[in-house]
């Protein structure tokens, strides 16, 4: 099984950084990478966007349910108290654009891969994947912050 590199993990982080402060208007400081298991309490949101091609495995995008509504406010142009179908529907579209943003770097890079349909799940659930462990990487901005889980092979 092939290792990830920066050159495999930085796309990832430049396109969540980039559409975060596109769409959210915010500075985003991406934190130091660690292991972590991909586990999450009853008050998370997770969009979960597969990840097929010369890459295979799957991105997760956490936030608690607060950091949920402050990013769909910030889409959506108004406030968010809950995340009703409206909200869920503008956070399955952020988990698109980013995933969309580092499949172009990918491409531009000689690294096809394709995306599945984002899936957003909500409550306590964890992840295992039986072939890549899980990359996380926090990314904070004014009140807020976010872990993208990164649990990817590149295919031989």
């Amino acid at each position: 099984m092939a290792t990830l590199n920066a050159e495999h993990i930085n796309p990832f982080l430049l396109a969540a950084k980039k559409v975060l402060q596109d769409m959210c208007f915010v500075e985003v400081a991406i934190q130091k990478p660690m292991l972590k298991e991909a586990s999450f309490g009853p008050d998370s949101w997770v969009i979960i966007i597969g990840v097929t091609g010369e890459m295979r495995g799957q991105v997760l995008i956490a936030m608690t349910e607060e950091n949920a509504c402050g990013i769909a406010s910030k889409m959506c142009m108004m406030e968010v108290k809950t995340i009703d179908d409206f909200a869920a529907s503008a956070l399955s579209e952020l988990g698109n654009m980013i995933m969309g943003n580092a499949a172009t770097v990918f491409s531009s890079n000689g690294i096809g891969i394709d995306i599945t349909p984002p899936t957003l799940s909500h409550g306590q659930v964890s992840f295992t994947s039986t072939y890549a462990k899980s990359l996380c990487v926090p990314m904070t901005f004014p009140d807020g912050k976010i872990d993208l889980f990164l649990a990817l092979r590149q295919e031989d």
